[in-house]
């Protein structure tokens, strides 16, 4: 009787076990195109990040025999990065105070862009292939070729190039607008020195803003194709404006990419080539007495503090970010 009654809970068992759900599915086929990722990071990385970690507590001694031996200073060398060299401390507040100042201007100028695109206008697709192409032209091979033999920037950049007849002037000469500009601009409002400057460089570095949207712009883009047209179509028939909606529609369906945008251009400016901070550990590298210790410890406290940000910033911007669900 007992065994009859163990063979019928097993069946009953049997039946009730469902099959996998498709987001199960979905989840599993997901690791498998990242395991080429995770098994080479496993493989080739992680040894560097672990050596990485271990130079930055100890010395490099070369010994006459040849080879290196590795002599354990504790935290001596965070210590002098952080009281010692000066120089990194500066260099490391200058590249974090342009770092924040940098990431809104680059999120709503690709917003900005990628809504203007969106649009539908005669030529579209050239415009959004024009926007993109500095993202093509800073990468790879092309931007090695353009760093080493760039010689028609270089001739215009020297006092050997086109004469202007603006020698005298003491400002440069890729500077598009001035404070003072700025300054005429608000005469009458009460605008302080800081977003002055804060908007003169803004406009000035508009090259650059430009050459570092591309991305954002493009995944601004998928966004905004995502919502559904049906929502707008229902906001013209209520009398909608375009800045209701778009404050109330367009900004809310598209703040998961804001989240995803600025953290993208945090990381993307970490890592970027002409990344101040970046510049200095390399220099410190190739020049310094036991420079390959001390650039380890710069690095590591440089990484630290931008995933500090990354952290803080994801965990504003996901106190105001809107999922729809879609069930």
């Amino acid at each position: 009787m007992n065994a009859d009654a163990t063979v019928k809970v097993a069946a009953v068992n049997k039946k009730k076990k469902k099959p996998a759900s498709l987001d199960r599915k979905k989840a599993r086929a997901g690791w498998w195109f990242v395991l080429p990722f995770v098994a080479i990071f496993i493989a080739v990385y992680l040894p560097m990040i672990y050596d990485s970690i271990r130079f930055s507590f100890h010395e490099i001694e070369i010994l006459q025999a040849g080879g290196y031996e590795l002599i354990y200073v504790g935290w001596d060398n965070y210590s002098e990065a952080l009281f010692v060299d000066a120089k990194y401390v500066t260099t490391l507040v200058e590249g974090l105070k342009q770092l924040i100042l940098d990431i809104p201007a680059i999120v709503i100028f690709s917003l900005f862009m990628a809504i203007v695109l969106n649009d539908k206008m005669p030529g579209r697709t050239i415009f959004r292939a024009i926007f993109f192409i500095p993202v093509i032209l800073s990468t790879g091979i092309i931007d090695s070729i353009d760093q080493s033999g760039n010689s028609m920037m270089d001739y215009m950049g020297s006092s050997d190039g086109i004469s202007t007849g603006a020698e005298e002037s003491q400002t440069t000469a890729n500077d598009i607008i001035s404070a003072v500009d700025i300054q005429k601009l608000f005469a009458n409002m009460k605008i302080g020195q800081g977003l002055v400057d804060y908007v003169v460089g803004l406009v000035n570095d508009i090259y650059n803003i430009v050459n570092r949207s591309g991305v954002q712009m493009l995944i601004f883009l998928a966004g905004l194709q995502s919502i559904n047209p049906a929502i707008y179509e229902s906001c013209k028939i209520d009398g909608a404006s375009s800045w209701e909606t778009f404050w109330k529609i367009t900004f809310p369906m598209i703040s998961p990419m804001i989240l995803v945008n600025t953290i993208y251009t945090v990381i993307d400016s970490f890592t970027s080539a002409s990344n101040t901070v970046m510049a200095y550990i390399d220099q410190v590298y190739q020049n310094a007495a036991n420079g390959q210790v001390l650039s380890s410890a710069m690095s590591w406290m440089y990484f630290l503090i931008v995933m500090l940000l990354i952290v803080v910033v994801a965990a504003v911007l996901s106190l105001y970010t809107f999922y729809q669900r879609r069930d």
